[in-house]
């Protein structure tokens, strides 16, 4: 029955029934972590054959190019190959980086600031404002980075079909809106996939910042555990035939394909802004590891192969998102007060209790012994304003640590909802 529907009486015995099932599980001295969307241990198992990749003296010299030595700092051609295979765009359209995309992203908000962008009137560090877009709930790292610049974090209501871009093309005509951050293939935390029409809009957008930069985290591009591959449009080539060809960034990398810390990372834009950030970057590095992109590629050899080996984690992470689904289905579904999205791809569930109640109940979770990202991590500073957001990261625990883990989250997500019903 609907908590709603409870009269004050039921509600009291509900709470008495909870909180010594909430007891019981603080009993069990459980240290359980799904802080984080790590991959799991079978996951890294599963791809460590790239660790047997063998690599010759002889195999070593590529294209004319030696990988031992410097040189080379956008990259591999045969690696350029790949990542463009891998985005469907271009390789001159690619830069080749070292173990996470997250430093590449964290590199061009620097060089913004310091340098400017390629259409910048100024470094951004000279302008009296910048504002950046963060659709919410989102990516807390993201966030992190535009705020450690210290922008004006602005919020974007997503939607069904990703962030409500009626919304961002009236915030774009402000001159001080300098980008937007965007997961667009099984959004962090949601696991929406944009539509057509809203990736079309975003390439169309006419921007008062001449260097407005579309930050295209294309993290998940071919992490489905629910089915087959889902083609995706390359929203490089779309802003090019919309006139908009500098305006977007976008970034992937093998962090959850092969080792998470151990893979590499590309960053896809135009000619004229890898011709750009070539100049940057040159006073920052001489080249990226050029052996572990041979290694990789060697490993991975092309799209097809690695949509394959994606299929072993997808054997690893289906059943852990179908113990949460139906975890919750079962204990929370019936109550009538949270929602949350079932996503086919991606690392996480976007879940949504009772306003007012998130931050109480990971705390509940936290002094059962299960650790999650903290309340309000989806929003820019950490303010979820409805205080309802939680982010489920069912990836590192195996299945009977995540059966326990949503059994103290369900728990504790019914002990704070019954605790603001009673306080009413």
């Amino acid at each position: 029955m609907e908590y709603a529907v409870k009269t004050k009486i039921e509600l009291e015995q509900e709470y008495k029934s909870v909180k010594a099932h909430f007891e019981e599980c603080k009993q069990k001295n459980l240290k359980l972590n799904m802080a984080r969307g790590k991959p799991a241990k079978k996951q890294l198992d599963a791809v460590s054959g790239i660790l047997n990749t063998v690599i010759t003296p002889e195999d070593c010299i590529v294209d004319g190019v030696d990988t031992r030595n410097y040189g080379e700092l956008t990259g591999l051609k045969c690696a350029k190959e790949y990542w463009a295979d891998i985005l469907d765009c271009k390789p001159s359209q690619i830069f080749v980086g070292g173990t996470s995309s997250l430093n590449f992203m964290f590199d061009v908000i620097s060089r913004a600031f310091s340098h400017g962008l390629l259409h910048s009137e100024r470094p951004w560090c000279k302008e009296e404002v910048v504002k950046f877009l963060c659709p919410s709930p989102g990516y807390d790292r993201h966030f992190t980075v535009t705020q450690f610049f210290g922008a004006e974090l602005v919020v974007v209501p997503m939607t069904a079909d990703g962030p409500d871009m009626d919304v961002v093309e009236e915030l774009v005509k402000d001159p001080a809106v300098k980008g937007i951050w965007c997961v667009p293939k099984y959004s962090n935390p949601d696991g929406i996939i944009y539509s057509n029409e809203t990736i079309q809009r975003f390439a169309n957008l006419k921007p008062a910042a001449p260097d407005f930069a579309i930050m295209w985290d294309n993290a998940y591009c071919i992490h489905e555990f629910d089915g087959e591959y889902v083609p995706f449009p390359d929203i490089i080539s779309m802003c090019e035939a919309a006139g908009n060809p500098d305006m977007v960034y976008e970034f992937a990398s093998t962090s959850k394909i092969t080792l998470a810390g151990g893979g590499f990372s590309a960053m896809a834009t135009s000619e004229a802004n890898i011709a750009y950030f070539t100049k940057l970057f040159t006073a920052q590095m001489i080249s990226q590891d050029k052996v572990n992109q041979l290694r990789h590629v060697k490993y991975l050899k092309d799209k097809a192969t690695t949509i394959e080996i994606m299929k072993l984690h997808a054997e690893i992470m289906g059943p852990k998102f179908r113990v949460v689904s139906e975890i919750l289905d079962r204990e929370i579904k019936p109550l009538g007060f949270a929602n949350w999205v079932n996503p086919k791809g991606g690392y996480f569930v976007s879940f949504n209790t009772m306003p007012g109640t998130a931050k109480r109940a990971l705390a509940l979770c936290k002094e059962a012994g299960v650790e999650m990202t903290p309340a309000g991590a989806t929003y820019p500073y950490g303010k979820d304003p409805q205080d309802s957001n939680i982010r489920i990261a069912p990836s590192l625990p195996p299945v009977e640590e995540l059966e326990q883990a949503m059994d103290v989250f369900c728990t504790c997500i019914k002990l704070a909802a019954l605790e603001k019903l009673l306080e009413k």
